[in-house]
């Protein structure tokens, strides 16, 4: 009685018993192995259990089968296995040979729940510790991509990070079919989201894009997208799981990522497990955008955006370095704005405010990207013109801001002309460091300013 109850009896069991012979081919599974692996008890018979196993562990679960066999019995064994509907099964063993009847006997749990637990507080703990380690957004979000991938599958990852009062974002990441989420997310906009420099787009971009309704609803969303005629799979589709980065109750951006091509991938509960990790995700971003924005506040000035004298002259004493290790040369010019006292006396601060700003963006449009214009106080301005062929460049230089000065801005409803007296200074002929590169470039400008004056 006891021989016919037994089966039945461990039928009922919420863990699943197996006997497994010594090649490794199932000899019994109790009825649980169908919620374990998917699988019943009879198609599990004389099939092999390695075929099971998760390929990045069949080495190691060989090696605990070995041991088995040789008479160890081993307690709370851990390794994966592949579902009959394709997903990954943890699974902790208990197994000992049984001599008598050459199998291995083991009891096996379903941990896969536990170890998800697991790994959800190990990634929440790794995106904050690289909130606070990677230099920069790119960097973070690249260690965020690593560590989402190893909770779902994650082949293509976006981040679009929205800056609210400047009524534009940046796609500071974008990993995979980067042109066909660019076309489909920003209607149009030309900018490249992957460049290192993180160009702005405007809002608008974002309209009737699936990532604009999740930013306006503030709520997930999967949605399948079809792929532009110009991507690889052209034709095709990917099915986009977006979430919203939440900071402080805001919507700050949202988390994209994309599966395959013409596959459904993503299922509530992965999209419940990327909604968790999303609110660690957009702390960690607001964390290093604050952060950006101190760094910047502290090399800039808060009027024209240019950098202010402190960074001017860390790049100056770079560009020095640089200049004597290559035999280079290099020239510094020193602006001042004739009369711009009389400009804020006449029309006022915020005029003469605006005027600055406008000045800041003609004088940065004479440069090349490698040079640096910065603000040093008040109306005065230094230019650093680095690797120039011959010292008349700065002269040149100084022709081409001299021009661009002399149209008229129209600010505030005024049209004012502004002229400029610039002086200039070159490595290393007259100078061999910075304090005496800004010294002489200063007093060529007086001379230049008290030559006009001369004239008038």
């Amino acid at each position: 009685m006891k021989d016919k109850l037994s089966p039945k009896i461990m039928d009922l069991l919420l863990d699943t018993i197996c006997a497994v012979d010594l090649q490794g081919r199932f000899v019994y599974a109790s009825a649980s192995c169908v919620n374990l692996f998917g699988y019943t008890p009879a198609e599990l018979e004389g099939r092999l259990l390695f075929e099971l196993v998760h390929p990045d562990d069949r080495a190691r679960t060989r090696l605990a089968a070995e041991r088995v066999a040789d008479g160890e019995p081993i307690m709370h064994f851990e390794n994966r296995y592949i579902h009959k509907d394709g997903h990954t099964v943890h699974v902790m063993w208990s197994a000992r040979w049984s001599e008598t009847d050459q199998l291995r006997l083991a009891v096996a749990r379903d941990i896969t729940s536990l170890k998800q637990a697991e790994f959800m507080q190990t990634a929440l703990y790794r995106i904050s510790e690289a909130g606070q380690r990677a230099e920069g957004l790119p960097t973070l979000c690249k260690e965020i991509h690593h560590i989402i991938d190893e909770l779902l599958p994650v082949r293509n990852l976006s981040v679009v990070v929205l800056h609210r009062e400047l009524k534009t974002f940046s796609v500071p990441y974008c990993v995979g079919e980067a042109r066909c989420l660019v076309n489909a997310a920003c209607a149009g906009d030309s900018a490249y989201p992957g460049d290192p420099a993180m160009r702005q787009h405007s809002q608008a971009a974002l309209l009737d894009s699936p990532i604009a309704q999740v930013i306006r609803s503030g709520k997930p969303s999967v949605t399948r997208v079809p792929l532009e005629p110009d991507c690889a799979h052209a034709g095709g589709w990917r099915e986009w799981l977006c979430v919203p980065l939440l900071a402080n109750q805001k919507v700050i951006g949202a988390l994209v990522i994309q599966g395959g091509v013409d596959a459904e991938e993503y299922t509530e509960k992965d999209q419940e497990l990327l909604e968790f990790v999303s609110a660690q995700v957009a702390a960690s971003i607001e964390r290093k955008q604050a952060e950006t924005h101190l760094r910047h506040m502290a090399g800039h000035d808060p009027l024209t955006n240019l950098p202010n004298r402190n960074l001017f002259l860390d790049r100056l004493e770079m560009a020095r370095s640089r200049a004597k290790r290559d035999g280079e040369l290099l020239a510094v010019l020193y602006l001042d704005l004739d009369d711009f006292k009389q400009v804020n006396d006449r029309y006022g601060h915020e005029t003469g405010d605006k005027l600055l700003c406008m000045v800041a963006k003609r004088l940065a449009r004479c440069l090349r990207a490698s040079d640096t214009v910065a603000r040093i106080g008040g109306d005065e301005f230094t230019v650093l013109l680095v690797n120039i062929r011959t010292p008349n460049c700065a002269a040149l230089v100084g022709d081409k801001i001299r021009a661009a000065l002399k149209r008229p801005f129209n600010v505030l409803g005024q049209t004012l002309t502004v002229n400029a007296s610039i002086g200039s200074a070159i490595y290393p002929s007259d100078g061999q460091d910075f304090n005496q590169l800004l010294r002489n470039a200063d007093m060529q400008m007086y001379i230049d300013k008290r030559h006009k004056q001369r004239l008038l």
